[in-house]
């Protein structure tokens, strides 16, 4: 607060200088030596009236028109001789020294700053009890500046401090006794842990559940091995010799598993399946040529006992007749162009027609339903060792015949009479198949029995 009091009087001096001085300033200082000074309050009220007529905050009252008549001059006021604008100036300055007048009277230091001849000495903060000086470093209350580290003083001991008992003595260790064995020099002779397992290769043989709708053929596309080392891995009797929710096991590659028996050696393993001996030890991770009994080892590209055939049984809600001869087809077809003979959405074409290949491959999910191009007589209904796996061959008259290929299972039989769009079996991929899909020929005279394929797209 001194200091705000301190720098506005120090601008109202330099404000007063800077005012214009009224013309008749100096007569109207001038006093006539020996003549009485006017009363204190007498000139008071004279200066407040000056100021207020200087403001303007009343109206002044212009005087009557009177006839002129000499009048004695009167000596002027102080605030008339200073002015109107130096008797306001100086009555602001007047009322903030007796502010500044009462402050030092109360006997509390002012702090040093700035005046009108430059900048004071820098603040001093007060921290933690002492003055901070920015320019000095610390100084206590006393003055002194302090540039020591405070002196560490040790605390007196509490009820609960530690004493110092000095050194505590150490009972010497006791000797453990240890048993043996020991050898003649005195050396224990410690046991040792020795490795008994025998490296081979069923890490490498995984294991697979049967799902709904899962078929041997699609089992082993997925794991990209064939369909034979599967069986033989599960000691399969037949292709469809699976269940849902049997445990099966997969080998890594084409090939065989094989447990070490007394007499097997690498040699004799290699010439026994016709396979290179070095190829075995490679698959499994070996180094060691000499077999251990049990040895589990994966032999690539080795072969088992081939599957038996297998005719057609009954499962429940599929029929799977066994073939009769004797059949009368039709002499005439009449029925114009063949249906669709895959029922289900999503099927497609995977193979046309073509050198090599003398029929369409319908892809379609497992199971969806195979039915008749057109209607006619069943002349076979079975299992065929031709790569077609199950099928039925159906005569429609003319010298005109059709079969489907691949199915998982058959719902009519040799023999028996079918109508158009009747259906006839599953899709499957048994036989020579790497997915479910219905191989549908059209011959032109009897089935592998001198008659032609051709072109099915060219009847459907």
């Amino acid at each position: 607060m001194e200091t705000v009091l301190l720098n506005a009087s120090v601008g109202f001096q330099r404000v007063l200088g800077r005012l214009p001085r009224p013309k008749h300033h100096r007569l109207a200082s001038t006093r006539t030596p020996g003549s009485p000074r006017p009363a204190v309050g007498h000139a008071v009220r004279r200066g407040l009236h000056s100021v207020v007529a200087a403001s303007r905050l009343v109206p002044q009252r212009h005087p009557r028109t009177t006839v002129s008549r000499p009048v004695e001059p009167r000596r002027r006021s102080y605030v008339s001789r200073l002015g109107p604008d130096r008797a306001v100036a100086a009555a602001v300055v007047a009322v903030l020294l007796g502010a500044s007048v009462l402050s030092f009277s109360a006997g509390r230091p002012v702090a040093a700053t700035g005046g009108p001849t430059g900048d004071g000495p820098a603040p001093r903060i007060a921290v933690g009890g002492d003055v901070q000086d920015q320019d000095r470093g610390s100084v206590d209350g006393a003055g002194d500046v302090q540039f020591a580290q405070p002196e560490m003083t040790e605390a007196p001991l509490g009820d609960f401090a530690a004493i110092d008992v000095g050194d505590v003595q150490v009972e010497p260790e006791v000797p453990v006794a240890v048993d043996g064995p020991f050898i003649d020099d005195g050396t224990l002779v410690k046991p040792i842990a020795v490795d008994t397992t025998v490296p081979d290769g069923s890490a490498l043989v995984k294991s697979y559940t049967v799902k709904p709708g899962d078929n041997l053929v699609a089992i082993a596309s997925k794991f990209h091995v064939s369909t034979m080392s599967v069986a033989w891995a599960n000691d399969l009797k037949s292709k469809t010799d699976i269940h849902t929710g049997q445990k099966l096991t997969i080998p890594p590659v084409t090939g065989l598993i094989v447990t070490v028996t007394p007499t097997d050696t690498l040699d004799s393993l290699a010439a026994r399946y016709g396979v290179n001996g070095t190829d075995i030890l490679a698959t499994n991770g070996l180094d060691d040529p000499n077999l251990v009994v049990g040895q589990v080892l994966v032999v690539p590209g080795a072969k088992g006992a081939p599957m038996p055939t297998q005719k057609p049984v009954n499962k429940p809600g599929v029929l799977r007749p066994a073939t009769t001869t004797n059949v009368r087809p039709p002499t005439t077809y009449r029925g114009g162009t063949f249906l669709w003979p895959v029922v289900g959405g999503g099927n497609y074409i995977s193979q046309y027609f073509h050198y090599g290949h003398y029929a369409i491959d319908i892809a379609a999910d497992y199971g969806s339903k195979v039915r008749a191009a057109a209607a006619g007589t069943v002349t076979f209904a079975g299992w065929k060792n031709n790569g077609g796996g199950y099928q039925v061959w159906i005569a429609h008259g003319s010298n005109l015949y059709t079969t489907y290929n691949h199915m998982s299972a058959i719902s009519v039989a040799t023999g028996q009479h079918v109508g158009r769009g009747q259906q006839v079996g599953r899709v499957g991929q048994s036989g020579n198949a790497t997915g479910p899909h219905c191989h549908f020929e059209v011959w032109i005279g009897p089935v592998w029995d001198g008659g032609r394929r051709v072109n099915p797209l060219g009847y459907l």
